[in-house]
């Protein structure tokens, strides 16, 4: 067996086996979950390699220690794997320099199954709650009779069914935005073939989750609600399962104790996530056009992860001569890991910069942050659609036909200055603002993503051999 941080054989009525797909936004989202589920006295096992394992744990944004303390990790064995840097002269942003550990999982398979017939032994049920791309590795779960497997969407609602119908040229049966991207340029041709290697086990799940509510995609919800009961599998929309309480309190980055001294809804956040490297000539023209338009920033400046983020050397950036001495007292850059919920729910954050990863998108709505959307890859396109098209929270700075041009300083300028600084962006932080509310609403008691939740609560903890729901018994 592979190492554990649980040192002694337990017994268990219930216990849930969280197998993330490694990719930050998928590890950060699944171990939001695991938080929100041990919160209802449920054991929570968080499986994957001790890489990734520490990478969850270090990057844990927004989440109290102490929560993340009663989860058990357990590290699995894997093979050596490659992992070469970004390239940030690539015409394509998909993160193609993940795809080696990505293939690396596959060899899981084996350790997983191994890992659940010996919890399964040890606990009346054993509830897997899996990443879709993670469906390869968990599939021997339909071998163990007190088992089911469940899968936990990353993705938005909205991306889903987009995603499915586009796959099989099926028409969408509601009415869509005006020139909705695509999905090509999106993705890698290897990433489809790995996606393919998922569709069979995929068909074992008694389930879908998704971290989304009905107030942001309830039509998309429903649609694909109505498909999943024609397969005879439930559909649970429980998000966002962000922490929004007192966050601010779990972090001392320098980047707070620099909001705290600004206006309200003065400071725009710029950031594109863990799996988007900008070019030298991109990040000249982002750093003149956030300069020019003189509006308080924060802009994280990063290279994407590589497979092993603890391996090596990252590339620094280099920012235009001068810049940082000539933005002082009107931006701050940081260079390393930021509390990106902290940052969003902090009242002088008024916009964000973003790349529209479902993290984020999710992230900014929950707060009331209203976006600048700069579509990178993946789901992306589709997302900043749902943002601005569909619930009016945002702007593009580029859309996703203009991917192969150069964003220029003064549409950077521009689009910051609208968002920032005019009618037009307060109206839009409006907007913002009086979703956020009621999407923070329904995660409460009485609201309807923590009914859902407590419904899959009850449903997975169901009786069975004389075993009672927490929430029936309650």
């Amino acid at each position: 067996m592979a190492s554990s941080n649980d040192t002694h054989e337990i017994s268990y009525e219930f216990v849930v086996i969280m197998v993330p797909f490694p990719v930050q936004g998928h590890l950060n989202q699944l171990l939001q979950l695991s938080c929100l589920i041990s919160s209802y006295g449920i054991p929570v096992h968080y499986v994957s390699s001790a890489i990734h394992n520490r990478q969850a744990k270090v990057r844990t944004n927004g989440l109290n220690p102490l929560d993340v303390a009663k989860l058990h990790f357990h590290d699995l064995s894997t093979p050596a794997f490659d992992s070469p840097p970004p390239n940030p002269d690539s015409t394509n942003k998909f993160p193609v320099q993940l795809q080696p550990v990505w293939y690396s999982t596959l060899s899981l398979r084996q350790p997983v199954a191994e890992y659940l017939k010996h919890i399964s032994m040890q606990a009346k049920r054993v509830v897997v709650i899996h990443d879709p791309l993670m469906s390869v590795v968990v599939q021997d779960v339909a071998s163990i009779p007190n088992a089911d497997s469940y899968v936990f969407n990353c993705i938005s609602a909205y991306f889903h069914s987009s995603f499915v119908r586009q796959s099989l040229g099926k028409p969408f049966p509601i009415e869509q935005p005006k020139n909705l991207p695509t999905f090509e340029g999106c993705f890698s041709d290897d990433v489809f073939k790995f996606g393919a290697l998922q569709d069979e086990p995929m068909k074992y799940r008694a389930g879908d989750i998704f971290n989304t509510c009905r107030a942001i995609e309830g039509p998309f919800i429903d649609l694909i609600e109505r498909e999943d009961a024609a397969e005879n599998r439930k559909l649970w929309a429980i998000g966002p399962i962000l922490p929004s309480k007192s966050l601010s309190a779990n972090s001392q980055h320098k980047c707070l104790e620099w909001l705290d001294k600004q206006a309200r809804n003065s400071v725009i956040y710029v950031s594109f996530g863990t799996s988007t490297s900008l070019s030298d000539e991109e990040i000249k023209e982002l750093a003149m056009g956030l300069e020019q338009s003189k509006q308080k920033f924060i802009w994280v400046l990063r290279d994407a992860d590589k497979g092993n983020v603890f391996d090596g050397e990252v590339r620094r950036a280099e920012l235009p001569d001068g810049f940082v001495e000539r933005v002082k007292g009107l931006g701050m850059v940081v260079r390393d890991w930021a509390p990106q919920p902290e940052i969003l729910a902090h009242p002088a954050t008024g916009g964000f910069m973003s790349h529209c990863g479902w993290n984020s998108c999710i992230e900014s709505i929950t707060m009331g942050v209203p976006i600048a959307a700069w579509p990178m890859h993946s789901d992306q396109p589709i997302n900043s659609m749902l943002i601005i098209e569909i619930l009016k929270t945002g702007l593009f700075v580029r859309e996703w036909g203009q991917r192969g041009e150069l964003v220029k300083a003064s549409t950077i300028e521009n689009v910051v200055k609208r968002l920032m600084a005019s009618e037009e962006g307060n109206e839009i932080r409006k907007r913002a603002e009086e979703l956020a509310a009621v999407v923070r609403l329904s995660t409460e008691e009485g609201g309807a993503s923590k009914a859902e939740l407590d419904s899959f609560i009850t449903h997975i903890t169901r009786e069975q051999d004389g075993a009672t729901s927490p929430i029936s018994s309650a």
